[in-house]
């Protein structure tokens, strides 16, 4: 996989997410987003399909949770997809660049893994550098109130955002 470098100074090391991280991911998702990210679209995708933790990576500092970024394998519409979210880091954290390596690691894991299209719904201006792009408008259809200028998507192999539209559902393969 390749990988950002991060100042050494830090010291995190980046793992694939294990059942024994959960309880830290969603304490530190808590303090990020609030109760209120429950009545998200995007938390009612992953009601129904769980994330996958192939997908998924945690960035530790000291023994300590600072980052994680979490992918659910989806369809949309007929075509399978990867969701990405949510990502979170510890504000001790933000600004030097973990969020961007979690995200590095995640797009390539799911390219490694024959993924084609990574979408997720978040803020233009942290997710469009790192190569996401908006969808058109009604293309994805979300499970719930969604604001339709967050959803973006990132193309792992040419061509794989053309078509891409219909509801967003479990996949059941």
């Amino acid at each position: 996989m390749q990988m950002m470098s991060l100042p050494a100074h830090l010291e995190i090391h980046f793992l694939t997410e294990t059942p024994s991280f959960d309880d830290a991911v969603e304490a530190m998702a808590d303090e990020a987003f609030g109760p209120g990210r429950f009545a998200r679209a995007a938390s009612r995708v992953r009601e129904m399909a769980p994330h996958d933790r192939s997908l998924s990576f945690v960035a530790v500092r000291h023994g300590e949770l600072v980052g994680s970024v979490r992918q659910t394998r989806v369809m949309v519409g007929a075509r399978p997809a990867v969701m990405l979210g949510p990502l979170a880091v510890r504000p001790a954290c933000k600004g030097k660049g973990v969020g961007r390596a979690l995200m590095a690691l995640a797009a390539d894991a799911a390219r490694e893994a024959g993924e084609e299209v990574i979408f997720l719904v978040g803020d233009r201006a942290y997710y469009m550098p790192l190569g996401y792009s908006p969808l058109p408008r009604g293309s994805l259809r979300m499970p719930g109130p969604v604001d339709e200028a967050r959803i973006l998507a990132l193309a792992l192999r040419p061509g794989a955002l053309e078509g891409l539209e219909g509801p967003v559902g479990p996949r059941l393969t």
